[in-house]
């Protein structure tokens, strides 16, 4: 594990011969609660991080796993690798000494007995049952694995909450986290992969199967906390309690209620932890993961950087508008707003204020452009991988349908933050603070792995193999490149990419937990009825509440975890309205992703706040106005299939032009900005007007947008030559 710097020492505002701006923006931030080994420990993390990313490739591509027990490893090792990188607590100060609540160690040790002869007793059943064994008996999976595997994963995780060290130094209750990690995939291991797997959810299930999801629950909740905060744990564990409160609950919550031990041996399986979240991050998740990996190795996001700005860092306002397109394309593969923001933003923030942006603004724009890089096709942050997975609409389709709502959001960004530097009269960058396009130019072979990508994915390959395709090419193609890949580069990549995969495996399990709610209680389906409810009334504002639901649902969570809940709860009651299954999944889509940009937890938001300086709530507000398209666009596409590639080319055709049409008289309405002039009140209400009208995409509402907008110009015109006849 390399000693990585913080983003914000990165120098990433030199300026060399070739005036290049950005130099390793997308270095992965080291988080504040990530242990930084030294010798012997960094080289064994190191090796095991290389062996996780590498057992991945090998068996996606070469050896294929059974898929429960690869799942079951996939998830484990993500447990493991966590426990040891994350801390439960914060690190001690120089001044507080190597270490805090040295009790915690001696407790932490006595956990270490029940944790290893939980562990014994697995290895103890797998004998069993190569000797025949049918079934292990009830006493001795309940006394000698069950209450002892919970028993040591509640004294660990509660004992890492105080256990306070140097950043160096690893941690005892952590280790009793990871044997307990071990002895629950080392139990579904032995036991799940037998005959005993179809008794899950039964009265005949083995009690053993109840203690290791409970355990199992536990420890990815714990990890989700230290690596995604507390709003994915909260969500979860409000579910959970529903399951055995929900017989209590009036109304349409109200369900018969399950046991806990009915319940508990069905949450690891395929209805909830081990479903279609894990299949998704077990395979292409991983997979671009470690692809992101190798460009970032290959330094191709500096150059997308740098490439950015040698393009349009002249123009006025020029850094936000190279945030916008730089922010897109890292957005796009690194699944993670506000991970993605830490990194562009450390260069594109400082820039922005530079050239006259306030402190709010350039990390609105920062916020919001990073965010729509989870909905920019081919990769969408992943959200693609898991649409395919959870509606089995293929995966080109899906890329397919989402380009022109991808265009909308960016060009309502653009003319937001176009507007913004012509209304305050901002410059743009010079000539000699610049990469020079020409060297650019020359260089723009590194986008070859990326186009690879596109290509084998429209040839029909299947997304493993396109996926593993870009993957050799981009180490290939940088031998082209100052920055070669050799073994020592490669291997680098695949340590780097186990370390970058753990934060959205871990919530991607957690998010099952939810979905295996929602499924084994039919929540989901009650919500459905809801929502039918609310469609009598109105279809409008069914689709307004759903909206609000999925917002709600999204907020402080990644993309990932907040699209899976959102499309479980959500999505099944818009296809009951009778809308298309690839609408309804994208019409949630859009509001899971842009959580990351509303108030009042707005997590890309905040973490551009915290690189601009600016109050987080501010921040947040001028994010979610520069990003307002992005809750127009959805029920654009819900009242006009051809913005989703349905229809013949002439409807999609005018389809784009009136939609980009209504978002840039929405920007110009919003933003108070409009034929070269400040707009009025009268002309902005005009303006939003046209812009409302354009969302239904017939005809007739079409020409009526179309006049309203010439009445707006008409309007602006005369309040601007009013003044001079006077």
């Amino acid at each position: 594990m390399t000693d990585k710097q913080h983003p914000e020492e990165h120098p990433v505002n030199d300026i060399g011969d070739d005036h290049v701006l950005a130099h390793d923006v997308d270095e992965e931030p080291v988080e504040a609660n990530r242990r930084l080994f030294k010798g012997g420990m960094l080289k064994f993390v190191t090796l095991l991080a290389i062996a996780y990313s590498s057992f991945h490739l090998y068996s996606l591509n070469i050896a294929p796993l059974e898929t429960w027990s690869f799942r079951i490893v996939h998830i484990a090792g993500a447990l493991v690798l966590g426990f040891i990188l994350f801390a439960g607590a914060r690190f001690v100060s120089a001044e507080e000494g190597p270490a805090r609540h040295r009790w915690t160690t001696w407790i932490g040790a006595l956990a270490m007995v029940p944790a290893v002869y939980a562990l014994y007793q697995t290895f103890s059943f797998h004998q069993m049952i190569l000797g025949g064994t049918l079934r292990i008996p009830v006493d001795l999976e309940t006394w000698h694995f069950g209450w002892p595997l919970l028993a040591a994963s509640a004294i660990g995780i509660v004992m890492s909450w105080f256990h306070q060290r140097e950043r160096s130094r690893f941690s005892v209750p952590d280790l009793v986290l990871i044997v307990c990690s071990v002895a629950v995939a080392a139990y579904f291991l032995v036991v799940y992969n037998t005959s005993m797997r179809m008794s899950t959810g039964t009265s005949f299930a083995p009690v053993g199967i109840s203690f290791a999801a409970i355990a199992g629950t536990a420890l990815i909740m714990e990890l989700t906390r230290r690596v995604a905060g507390l709003a994915l744990v909260v969500i979860g564990l409000v579910f959970l309690v529903y399951v055995f409160l929900g017989p209590y609950l009036p109304g349409f919550l109200g369900y018969p209620g399950l046991s806990v031990q009915r319940f508990f041996s069905q949450v690891y399986t395929d209805a909830g932890i081990l479903g279609p979240t894990t299949a998704v991050s077990s395979t292409y998740i991983i997979l671009f993961i470690v692809f992101a990996a190798f460009l970032q190795a290959s330094k191709v996001g500096d150059y997308f950087v740098n490439f950015a700005f040698a393009a349009a860092g002249r123009t006025r306002g020029g850094p936000a508008k190279v945030s916008i397109f730089a922010s897109g394309l890292m957005g796009m593969i690194n699944g993670t707003s506000a991970g993605n923001v830490v990194s562009t933003g450390s260069l594109t923030i400082p820039l922005m204020k530079k050239v006259g942006y306030s402190k709010q603004s350039a990390g609105a724009v920062e916020a919001a452009a990073s965010t729509g890089g989870q909905i920019m096709p081919p990769i969408m942050g992943a959200g693609a991988f898991i649409m395919a997975e959870i509606t089995g609409i293929p995966y080109t389709e899906i890329a397919i349908a989402a380009i022109i709502p991808a265009i909308l959001y960016f060009a309502s960004v653009y003319f937001m933050v176009d507007f913004e530097a012509a209304k305050t009269g901002m410059r743009g960058m010079r000539e000699d603070e610049l990469p020079k396009l020409k060297t650019m130019v020359k260089q723009c072979y590194l986008f070859v792995p990326i186009i690879i990508l596109i290509v084998a994915l429209f040839m029909g390959y299947s997304v493993i193999r396109a996926g593993t395709l870009a993957t050799v090419s981009a180490a290939v193609v940088s031998w082209f490149s100052p920055n070669k890949m050799g073994i020592r580069k490669i291997l680098e990549a695949l340590e780097i990419a186990s370390y970058m995969a753990i934060q959205i495996i871990v919530v991607c399990a957690a998010a099952g937990v939810i979905v295996g709610v929602i499924s084994l209680t039919g929540v989901g389906a009650r919500f459905s009825v809801l929502l039918l409810d609310v469609a009598e009334a109105s279809q409008l504002l069914a689709l307004i509440f759903a909206m609000f639901i999925s917002i709600l649902l999204g907020m402080g969570m990644p993309t990932t975890a907040a699209y899976a809940v959102a499309a479980s709860v959500v999505a099944p009651g818009l296809v009951q309205l009778g809308i298309e299954p690839l609408t309804a999944h994208f019409f949630v889509f859009y509001f899971a992703v842009v959580s990351a940009i509303t108030p009042p937890v707005a997590l890309a938001s905040y973490a551009a706040a915290g690189i601009s300086g600016a109050n987080a709530m501010e921040t947040s507000v001028a994010s979610f106005r520069i990003g307002i398209a992005a809750f127009i666009v959805p029920f654009m596409f819900f009242y006009n299939g051809a913005l989703l590639m349905d229809a013949g080319w002439f409807d999609i055709a005018r389809a784009l032009i009136t939609a980009l049409f209504g978002v840039y008289m929405l920007s110009g309405g919003v933003l108070g900005w409009f034929a070269r002039a400040s707009a009025g009140v009268i002309t902005r209400l005009l303006l939003i007007g046209a812009a409302l009208l354009m969302i239904e995409g017939g005809l007739w509402t079409d020409l009526s947008g179309i006049a309203l907008a010439v009445i707006a110009f008409l309007a602006q015109r005369q309040s601007k030559l009013r003044p001079a006849s006077t």
